[in-house]
């Protein structure tokens, strides 16, 4: 494994603004007007989910006495799912949630449009759907009007020096009346009441734009909750990509493994055994050079050896399972280009697989610090908080280090998101780099 240091070359970096002066452009931000949009335009899609979904389930429910309700309601779902792939549209469009679609109601293979009825009809997702369908009605009315009054009186008393001129002209008042008994009321008609009004506008904007922006914000929570994949589709997804990088890593290892041998200490061997043979073929015609023979095989067997020793360790080093973790990096340092401090805090040794990967992790990281980092020294540290297992390679070289600009550290990311672990990368350009991973504790 490489890992990519260097200067960064991910774009120009960000400019920042303040959060104060941020938080003074709220009302005037896109975000805002797009939730208030998202807002107006949820109560009449809510109007035509509801009716359609609540007609559907009620004739379904009505004709169930008979087989016709069945595909009626299944129809129903599938129109529920439909709604939901609008909302899902919606939500990331103005809200900018994004919500991954539920798992499709699979039927099962053979079964026709029977199954697909079927499917539909146990599927979770779907019911989850039609919920959403229902209970979205009422949410819609309470933020559409709490937003659109909040909203427009807001920007109306913030505008009114503006428009006020229209209300004698066209409605034949001086302007806004503020009481009135039928004989005499109180307009705001003169410049320091348009004033007033304008500044009670603006004390009123920014919390109408709050109102908006939570309310927008429940909307989504809804979306997330009601038409997204399950927690246990999320999990089984989760595992079943993690399966695929445990298989290919394992693939991968087997070919390194049969590649070593075969090019390594199978050639050596066998150059050893003909070597052998032609001594074997000396022995009583000429002694002298049948015995430099046998000493270069065993030279030969020597390197063989060292090559079979350094090969079983890259698979599981003998040290490790004898004496832990605390010995196997101590060594593991010994062997490395630059001086490093380990220090392993645990209180017993975590399961061989965590281990294992505890070990190969340190081990990858301080070989791209040998090779790439540019270091004077490096540190270990490896202790336990909870139910995790923590490592922490930290080195004083020039820094750079980037999972998006190579595949060393990004390989290493999948193989501990495998078993539920966690990469982070701190490495500045300059340095210093520090490279954490999270383990879960298992004995």
């Amino acid at each position: 494994m490489a890992l990519a240091y260097g200067p960064r070359t991910d774009g120009p970096p960000r400019t920042r603004v303040p959060r104060p002066l941020a938080r003074l452009g709220v009302p005037l931000a896109g975000r805002t007007w797009r939730a208030f949009g998202h807002l107006v335009v949820g109560l009449p899609l809510s109007v035509c989910y509801f009716s359609l979904s609540v007609t559907a389930l009620a004739l379904g429910a009505g004709l169930v006495v008979t087989f016709v309700g069945v595909p009626v309601l299944a129809l129903g779902l599938a129109m529920c799912r439909g709604f939901g792939t609008v909302e899902r549209a919606r939500a990331r469009a103005l809200l900018g949630v994004r919500v991954a679609a539920p798992e499709p109601a699979r039927a099962t293979p053979g079964t026709g449009s029977t199954g697909a009825m079927w499917a539909l009809l146990k599927s979770g997702a779907s019911w989850r759907h039609l919920l959403y369908a229902v209970l979205h009605l009422p949410w819609a009315v309470v933020a559409f009007s709490l937003a659109v009054t909040a909203w427009s009186v807001a920007w109306a008393l913030l505008t009114y020096p503006l428009w006020q001129w229209a209300l004698p002209l066209h409605a034949g008042v001086d302007g806004i009346q503020l009481y009135g008994d039928g004989t005499r009321g109180y307009v705001l008609d003169s410049a320091g009441e348009l004033a007033v009004t304008s500044l009670v506008g603006l004390a009123l904007v920014y919390p109408a734009a709050w109102l908006v922006r939570g309310l927008a914000a429940v909307d989504g929570l809804m979306v997330r909750g009601l038409l997204g994949p399950s927690p246990l589709a999320t999990r089984v997804v989760e595992l079943e990509s993690d399966r695929g990088v445990v298989v290919d890593t394992a693939a991968a290892d087997l070919r390194r493994i049969e590649r070593d041998l075969h090019d390594g200490a199978q050639a050596r061997l066998v150059a050893l055994a003909m070597d052998l043979g032609l001594a074997k073929e000396k022995a009583t015609e000429d002694p002298e050079a049948a015995a430099r023979m046998v000493e270069e095989a065993h030279g030969e067997v020597k390197l063989a050896l060292r090559e079979l020793r350094d090969l079983a360790r890259g698979i599981h080093p003998a040290i490790l399972t004898d004496r832990g973790l605390d010995a196997a990096l101590s060594s593991l340092a010994s062997r490395c280009a630059v001086p490093v401090a380990v220090s392993v805090d645990l209180p017993a040794r975590p399961a061989a697989a965590i281990e294992g990967i505890a070990y190969f992790t340190v081990s990858e990281l301080l070989q791209n610090v040998s090779k790439h980092a540019r270091a004077t020294r490096a540190t270990v540290d490896v202790w336990r908080t909870g139910d995790r297992l923590l490592l922490q390679v930290t080195d004083n070289g020039h820094g750079g280090a980037h999972p998006a600009r190579g595949t060393g550290l990004a390989g290493l990311a999948e193989r501990l998101d495998a078993v539920d672990g966690v990469l982070v990368v701190d490495s500045p350009d300059g340095g210093p780099t520090t490279i954490t991973a999270e383990l879960p504790w298992r004995r």
